[in-house]
């Protein structure tokens, strides 16, 4: 039972910090119908400004700054260059996106090296939040699941009691009629993007320290915040949070799982001849497979619902 309890209270908090990488993902391709392909880069680049930021003035400006400026860059990428290519079709949007993902890599390698940088968990939340039986949940994590539950609220409350939310809502579906009740739609797609983009941030903010700040963690949990949209459903922020729940849950539980499907065989008493015994791929453990197991699970999915666990089908 405590197993199973820590191994759900991790794979929460992974979740909820993909769910909060693929919130602001959704809200683009929402809007704009289109597949950023740098948001994971903002991801990292809200890491790295946020461990600048603390090593001058501390972490809980950091945890405010850093996503308000990478939200205003993402706002000015999308002003000055990416409303020029969206004129050229989708395809082009996601070649410039394809390409500026690799700018800001390059960008980060020189600012910062291409070595790891110390990003620490402030002291007041590096300590144990609560003991269960023998094993500590660390105070960090219950902070992550925090913002990850009142980004989550402010983003329902967004669209539901606000006017701005109102009519960006309403540009998602009839831009055209938006535009012709006198609210300037460019302004709301660029306010969308960098919202997105800050969103991203944020979660580089909480996750960067909790896992390792380096030019990597872009391409590490890029390719599984697409997965988690997809699988979700295509611009549905109720699918994006449902499908990274449960990405968290499957994976964190699956690197905890020793067991092989020759080993499981065995128990329930089934010897298999020694040529299938010798099957590399019947000794592979479950916890070696965990990492492709997100893109199992996008196929299954694909396969069986190709619009997503709550997506729509467009006309």
């Amino acid at each position: 039972m405590e197993f199973i309890l820590i191994t759900l209270l991790n794979g929460l908090s992974y979740g909820l910090l993909l769910f909060m990488l693929s919130a602001g993902l959704t809200l683009i391709y929402s809007m704009m119908g289109v597949l950023n392909f740098a948001h994971a880069s903002f991801y990292m680049l809200g890491a790295y400004l946020a461990y600048t930021v603390t090593s001058h003035i501390g972490y809980w400006p950091a945890l405010i700054v850093a996503p308000l400026a990478i939200g205003v860059l993402g706002a000015l990428v999308e002003r000055h260059a990416l409303r020029a290519v969206r004129r050229h079709g989708h395809l082009a949007e996601l070649l410039f996106t394809f390409g500026l993902a690799y700018v800001l890599v390059e960008v980060v390698q020189l600012i910062w090296g291409r070595a790891a940088v110390p990003y620490r968990v402030p002291p007041i939340l590096d300590q144990p939040l609560f003991t269960l039986y023998s094993t500590t949940f660390p105070a960090y994590r219950g902070f992550m699941m925090l913002i990850a539950v009142l980004m989550m609220l402010a983003i329902h409350l967004l669209f539901s009691r606000t006017r701005i939310g109102l009519v960006i809502r309403a540009a998602l579906t009839h831009p055209q009629m938006v535009q012709s009740l006198g609210h300037d739609v460019p302004r709301v797609t660029m306010l969308v993007f960098g919202g997105g983009c800050a969103l991203a941030a944020l979660a580089g903010v909480i996750g960067g320290n909790a896992f390792v700040t380096e030019p990597a963690m872009a391409g590490a949990v890029g390719s599984i915040i697409f997965v988690v949209v997809v699988v979700g459903g295509l611009g549905s922020l109720a699918g994006a949070f449902l499908a990274s729940l449960l990405i968290g849950i499957v994976q964190t539980l699956a690197v905890t799982l020793d067991y092989s499907l020759l080993g499981l065989l065995k128990t329930i008493g089934i010897a298999p001849e020694s040529r299938i015994a010798g099957n590399a791929l019947l000794n592979l453990t479950i916890a070696q497979v965990a990492p492709i197991l997100p893109y199992l699970l996008l196929i299954v999915v694909m396969l069986l619902r190709p619009r997503g666990l709550l997506g729509v089908r467009g006309d």
